[in-house]
């Protein structure tokens, strides 16, 4: 077939039937279509890219450098009063399997995407570990923006959570977890989180994240309890509950 045939074919002309002008602009208006399906997929795939994994390289590199800031202060301070400014301590959870994540004030995404956990200021103030009793209350993300909790749900009943601050190891073990709950509940926060079966006052941990996974619809929620501490020895020896985690 010659081209000027295969045009006449593809495209009518002024001449061609009303129905066959109709079915080429059909098919030009799907083909335009289509193409902008294409390009629409590319960029919500590169933005799942850019949110799901991007963003965790920036934000663990640069957790990464404010950790280090944070272990030269402990390392140049001597003894003495415990340095904050910068954070307070790690978050080593082996059933997450994410290393050490820093603490730092806050849980705004100002704080939170920058790799870290924050512990809260409001509504409800979070005691410290070294607080003679309370509840420390710790958030980080689940996806993107280094996913600091994102394997929250492993943790189960009986496994360690371990606070390390330059001169003292705090060992906790979980009693509770709570896998779905308002992210307007602010009472999981209490200094006694009654919603955890506990009545009294303790030492007490709380770690919070968004849930379902890829969503910040509800709150996931797993308490832990005190369990005992140790002393921070010269080589920082972590405790056995890390050992080989």
């Amino acid at each position: 077939m010659r081209t000027g045939q295969r045009r006449d074919a593809e495209e009518p002309g002024p001449g061609a039937p009303p129905r066959s002008r109709l079915r080429g602009r059909l098919a030009t208006a799907i083909g335009v279509f289509g193409e902008l399906l294409i390009t629409a997929g590319l960029v919500l795939a590169l933005f799942v890219v850019y949110s799901l994994w991007w963003t965790n390289v920036l934000a663990d590199r640069e957790a990464r450098a404010q950790g280090d800031g944070v272990r030269q202060t402990w390392a140049a301070s001597g003894p003495g009063a415990l340095d904050t400014r910068n954070g307070i301590g790690f978050l080593h959870v082996p059933a997450m399997g994410n290393g050490e994540v820093l603490v730092a004030e806050g849980t705004g995404s100002d704080r939170l995407n920058h790799g870290v956990a924050g512990y809260y200021t409001e509504p409800v103030r979070s005691a410290m570990p070294w607080d003679k009793q309370g509840n420390v209350t710790l958030a980080a993300h689940r996806d993107g923006h280094g996913a600091k909790f994102h394997n929250i749900h492993k943790l189960r009943r009986g496994d360690p959570i371990v606070f390390e601050t330059r001169d003292t190891w705090y060992v906790y073990t979980v009693y509770a977890t709570l896998p779905e709950t308002s992210k307007y509940n602010v009472d999981v926060l209490d200094p006694i989180p009654e919603e955890s079966g506990k009545t009294a006052p303790g030492r007490y941990l709380t770690l919070t994240t968004c849930t379902p996974v890829y969503t910040s619809l509800h709150r996931y929620v797993v308490w832990a309890e005190l369990a005992r501490t140790e002393k921070v020895d010269a080589a920082r020896t972590p405790p056995k509950e890390l050992r080989g985690a």
